[in-house]
């Protein structure tokens, strides 16, 4: 690669050429790492359908961060990648895309439809493989997989036989959430409750054989179309307003049908009017009731949310619009006894976003209760260790009250049930094993049965539904690694070590995953058999007003745009630098400017160094000379002179930041590892090794010299690498212009700086803080007086520590040369603050006269001008705080800051006035 480096950092060039080239040559297989310790970790299976958004590179930020770091240390490390079917948003966009042709999945049967999708699959899905190898993700793609493919779809075939025959799996009749656009079963964690405003209508049910007319009894609704489906109401047994009325009936309204009026504790004598109707078919809790007293199930609605004949004379119509008909109905019979607003909680299907239906229907369940008390078990022990903390509350809490898990999907995308019903006599007959054929390069279940083996039947057939998506998801840690076969990667990298995910899916996936290791993985013990020893829930990101991003509201962020802007560099160091645990992430323009600087700054400084070498080249060093591998292996150098404690202080403190970056991402606290990186690499090497040590880099002692570039280029490659987990692509550019041993490809497989304990260095750490002090306090004056950044004035110093006297005295010209000073006289006598700006500490006094420094007769304008602009507006907020209609009304909030901000003011104007009479007396 050319030395040279062009003097702006434009990371789009850099940034697609390193993407291409890690994945072209497979730089981050696992073989390629050392044969050290295990480092292994899934990917959260994205959806095919999916494209990158900013919790996806969040995400991957951090997994990367973690996997490029292991790598680093020596671990044997894999990044195990792929991709999830995600059967109803995948099945909705190919129906969606039929649906312009005028085309319905059932007009093409099963086989076709499911060509098609494979076929869409192709052509379209995968999008956002091709955005994380963009991105730079340090996956192994060449163990890239997919949850249909035929490896893994034997693992699920493997996986539901053995919880059928255990009976851990059963198929039931049983209330579910519906999806009447999905036309599917989803389940509990897939339904997203909102609170919007509705209506509750309180509607008349005449009393059966009432001699009076107008006998009702009263019951309150939100859903007025399920009383179509109405099978009894309840009132609760001691409930002294309603026993003469149990064992009764009441006339069901529109429908003119008889139903007995029951008496059962479920129902709440304090709300509404005490009396509750009871729709079995449509209700999870009136579903209860209709069991414990034998109630009819009366469904009155199809698949896609229209009544069917059940309803009568509302059949064929859209539920919503049959709500419409059937109030209007109710109040032409004067049957509505009133109506009132109300905020409710309504579910809506988590994919497509329509109104849930809870529906009977027979589906498949998993028994849930037996797999979550093993999880409990390791969770509680530590055996995985949950982080943070809270979210291990919420999980412990989550798995103690557990519900059965609704498995199957009305779906032709999936993995189809291996179950076979009997025509005869209705038998439910299990594939023989978990073998897999292949049609058209896609699998399913090879081993159906024959015949039936209750009544011998030969007319079989497999059953419709598939299995929810997140069933193929849960035995993805082990899955992907061979499962059930005894494979070399499972022995080796299972179980797997860390797993990073978002809260939102703690329910959906991780649990799952646990529950699903510890009873279908290997092993003798819990520890061999879960699916990760770690899990870590990271944050959500939140626009700068901390709201949650939404594309439907306009406060989505495009990350790609973003990196097109940016850089990727600056993104990534941008998320993770806030990223702390427990807390999402309010993102911001700023910050992310603030990132893109910090990619700048390391830019000029490699190319000031390499710019600066060609100068020195004449002199007859080279860069192999100074910066070879095996050269930058023995520093740091002895120096000579002034600039020995530098490069002693920046060896120190790579030791110290190096560890302290270790422990940071050993505990997730990669705000705290971005920040430490960040002040080592702009702070002490950047704006002051680099400063402090220029006049050696260009000395006339070649020894002096030889040793000054070797310890920069040192520090400078260790910089590199420690900056690589989250800055890859500059890192891998830069890392590349030094210097590297025969047959190195990428600083991804370099070692990561150690914190190497004879680096540390007490006392130089010391020594250099009170230097930098020194040069802080300097700059300070200089900014509080306004003085012209490159004019150099005198100053006075005073310490009565011989010691910190000895040190300046050593490292004058350093000082003078940051603190931009033209002269520095030292002494222990006390200074006097009149006429002059001071800092004290309490290590010393530094002082610079008025007359030295400024134009008296200008700052003097200055003063007053600037004297006059506080006065008014010391003036303007006194007032308004003295305005009670103002600190009344005004949130407490607003107020506290105003008068905060007006002792900041008047302190303000107090030292400039104070200031002013100095300079005119």
């Amino acid at each position: 690669m050319p030395r040279e480096i062009p003097k702006a950092y434009e990371p789009q060039e850099i940034e697609e050429r390193w993407a291409k080239t890690w994945f072209d040559e497979e730089i981050f297989r696992a073989e390629n790492s050392p044969d050290g310790p295990v480092f292994s970790i899934v990917l959260p299976p994205p959806n095919v359908t999916g494209s990158i958004h900013i919790g996806h590179l969040l995400e991957h930020t951090q997994i990367d961060m973690m996997v490029r770091w292991h790598r680093m240390r020596g671990h044997r490390t894999l990044w195990l990648p792929g991709m999830d079917h995600a059967g109803i948003a995948t099945q909705f966009v190919v129906e969606r895309e039929l649906a312009k042709q005028k085309i319905r999945r059932q007009d093409l049967g099963r086989d076709e439809f499911e060509r098609r999708v494979w076929k869409w699959k192709a052509e379209s899905g995968g999008v956002i493989k091709g955005q994380m190898i963009r991105l730079g993700a340090s996956c192994d793609w060449t163990r890239e997989h997919f949850t249909l493919e035929p490896k893994l779809y034997r693992a699920v075939m493997e996986a539901f036989l053995r919880l059928y025959r255990e009976g851990l799996i059963y198929r039931g009749r049983y209330m579910v959430n519906w999806c009447p656009r999905c036309q599917t079963a989803i389940s509990d964690l897939e339904v997203v409750h909102a609170e919007r405003p509705g209506k509750l209508w309180h509607l008349r049910y005449p009393v059966a054989g009432s001699g009076d007319a107008k006998e009702f009894l009263v019951v309150a609704t939100t859903r007025p179309e399920t009383m179509l489906g109405d099978t009894a109401v309840a009132v609760h047994p001691e409930d002294e307003r309603y026993k003469r009325f149990v064992g009764k009936s009441v006339t069901l309204p529109l429908m003119n049908r008889e139903i007995p009026v029951i008496a059962d504790t479920y129902v709440d004598r304090e709300f509404g009017t005490g009396v509750l109707k009871i729709t079995p078919a449509h209700d999870p809790n009136d579903f209860e009731v209709g069991k414990r007293h034998g109630l009819p199930e009366i469904d009155v609605m199809t698949n896609d949310g229209h009544m069917n004949p059940n309803a009568g004379k509302y059949e064929g119509l859209d539920r919503f619009e049959a709500r419409k008909r059937v109030l209007s109905d109710l109040e032409a019979l004067g049957l509505i006894d009133r109506i009132e607003d109300i905020t409710h909680s309504v579910g809506v299907c988590d994919r497509c976003k329509s109104e849930v239906e809870p529906r009977i229907s027979t589906q498949w369940f998993m028994k849930m209760k037996p797999l979550a008390e093993p999880a409990k078990e390791v969770v509680l022990g530590g055996t995985i260790d949950v982080v943070p903390e809270n979210q291990r509350t919420i999980l412990l809490q989550w798995l103690e009250n557990i519900r059965d898990w609704c498995i199957s999907r009305q779906l032709w995308w999936g993995h189809r049930i291996p179950i076979w019903h009997c025509a005869d006599c209705k038998e439910m007959v299990p594939a023989l094993d978990s073998r897999v054929e292949i049609i058209e390069g896609h699998a399913r279940a090879a081993s159906g049965p024959s015949q039936c083996p209750k009544c011998g039947g030969a007319k079989l057939t497999q059953d419709s539904d598939v299995l929810d998506t997140w069933f193929s998801s849960a035995l993805w840690p082990f899955s992907t690694l061979g499962w059930p076969d005894d494979t070399e990667d499972l022995r080796k990298f299972y179980p797997t070590s860390l797993l990073i995910s978002g809260y939102d899916i703690l329910f959906f996936w991780d649990s799952r995953m646990i529950m699903m290791g510890l009873h279908l993985a290997g092993g003798a013990e819990p520890k061999d058999r879960i699916p990760f020893r770690r899990l870590y829930l990271h944050s959500l990101v939140r626009t700068s007003e901390g709201a949650k991003m939404s594309k439907t509201k306009g406060t989505g962020i495009d990350p790609l745009q973003m990196t097109r802007q940016y850089g990727t560099d600056a993104l990534r160091y941008m998320l993770t630098s806030m990223a702390a645990p427990g807390t999402d992430i309010s993102l911001s323009e700023d910050r992310i400017l603030g990132a893109r600087a910090f990619a700048n700054k390391i830019w000029n400084a490699a190319r000031f160094l390499f710019v600066n070498l060609e100068k020195v080249e004449a002199s007859g060093l080279t860069l192999e000379e100074l910066a070879a591998p095996e050269i930058r292996a023995r520093a740091p150098y002895p120096v000579r002179g002034e600039g020995a404690l530098a490069h002693r202080w920046i060896f120190s403190r790579l030791a110290a930041v190096a560890a302290q970056v270790d422990d940071a991402l050993e505990n997730f606290r990669f705000h705290e590892a971005c920040q430490a990186i960040y002040q080592f690499f702009w702070g002490d090497f950047c704006d002051w090794y680099i400063e402090w040590v220029k006049p050696q880099l260009a000395a006339a002692d070649r020894e002096v010299a030889l040793a000054a570039w070797r310890n920069i280029f040192a520090a400078f490659d260790a910089a590199l690498r420690l900056l690589h987990p989250v800055m890859p692509f500059l890192t891998e550019e830069l890392w590349h212009r030094l210097p590297q041993p025969a047959g190195a490809k990428s600083i991804a497989l370099d070692k990561f700086p150690e914190p190497r304990p004879q680096w540390a260095d007490a006392a130089s750490d010391d020594a250099m803080a009170a230097l930098q002090e020194i040069v802080i306090a300097a700059r300070n004056i200089r900014a509080e007086m306004k003085i012209d950044p490159k004019r150099k004035v005198s100053a006075q110093f005073s310490t009565t520590h011989a010691a910190v006297r000895k040190l300046v005295e050593e490292n004058l010209d350093p000082l003078l040369r940051l603190a931009t000073l033209s002269g520095l006289q030292i002494s222990s006598a006390h200074l006097d603050p009149a006429g002059a700006a001071m800092r004290s500490t309490a290590r010393f006094d530094l002082r610079v006269a008025y007359g030295d420094a400024t134009d008296r007769k200008a700052e003097v304008a200055r003063l007053k001008k600037e004297i006059e602009r506080l006065a008014s507006d010391v003036e303007s907020k006194q007032n308004r705080l003295a305005d009670e209609n103002f600190t009344s009304k005004a949130p407490a909030r607003v107020v506290e800051d105003l008068r905060a901000t007006l002792v900041a003011r008047q302190l303000e104007h107090r030292k400039l006035v104070d200031r002013l009479k100095q300079l005119e007396s």
